[in-house]
């Protein structure tokens, strides 16, 4: 099954498939120079993941699984994927324990992560999970992408539970660790669903704070 969307950034080609009644995204990054490949969230279905790996690698090679939260429904694939390529695992470190696999790496706030010769910057995101992380990458033509996975979407944050104290760390990490630091042609690449921009975003931040979800 082949790629629904494929990004060129000039370090990386991004692709990325939807899988799961959850419409859950995964997305594989391949580096351009040294066809290094990470996969953001073994979600679901490894049969179409580990094609999606194929398609950005012949040889099947896959170096790194970043899981951005520890829930589920965002993991259902990794163990099958990792046995079948061997690559390593990565979570935010107080999420990692809801993983049905051993976490390699344990990622915290400002971290890089890398694949191939490409650096992938850590946010960690308080509120949907406790351990919630995005990566940001900054490709050679100027571009810039988040995968936030269930921290951030279009028309508000991820879903916290109606708890008013996550809610409010969320949207205080989103504004200050996105917002407040990334520019507006940001491309956001949630776990579900259409992506969006920072730009596109930002006019609704204080909307979403007072509606309290």
């Amino acid at each position: 099954m082949p790629a629904d969307e494929v990004i060129e950034t000039g370090s990386l080609t991004i692709r990325r498939t939807s899988v799961s009644e959850m419409d859950n995204n995964c997305y594989l990054l391949t580096c351009r120079s040294t066809g290094g490949q990470l996969l953001v969230d073994a979600a679901d279905d490894a049969e179409a993941l580990l094609a999606l790996v194929r398609e950005g690698s012949p040889t099947g090679r896959l170096d790194t699984v970043v899981t951005t939260h520890g829930h589920w429904d965002h993991h259902r694939a990794l163990a099958e994927v990792v046995a079948a390529t061997g690559a390593r695992t990565a979570a935010g470190e107080e999420d990692a324990p809801d993983l049905p696999v051993p976490v390699d790496v344990l990622l915290q706030h400002g971290d890089v992560v890398r694949v191939g010769e490409v650096d992938l910057d850590v946010i960690h995101l308080r509120g949907h999970t406790p351990g919630s992380v995005a990566l940001v990458h900054r490709g050679r033509d100027g571009s810039t992408h988040l995968f936030s996975g269930d921290s951030l979407f279009p028309g508000g944050v991820g879903n916290t539970g109606g708890d008013a104290v996550r809610f409010t760390s969320l949207m205080d990490d989103v504004e200050r660790r996105v917002f407040d630091v990334l520019p507006d042609d940001t491309v956001v690449h949630p776990g579900h669903g259409a992506a969006t921009t920072l730009g596109t975003e930002r006019p609704h931040l204080s909307e979403w704070r007072e509606r309290g979800w």
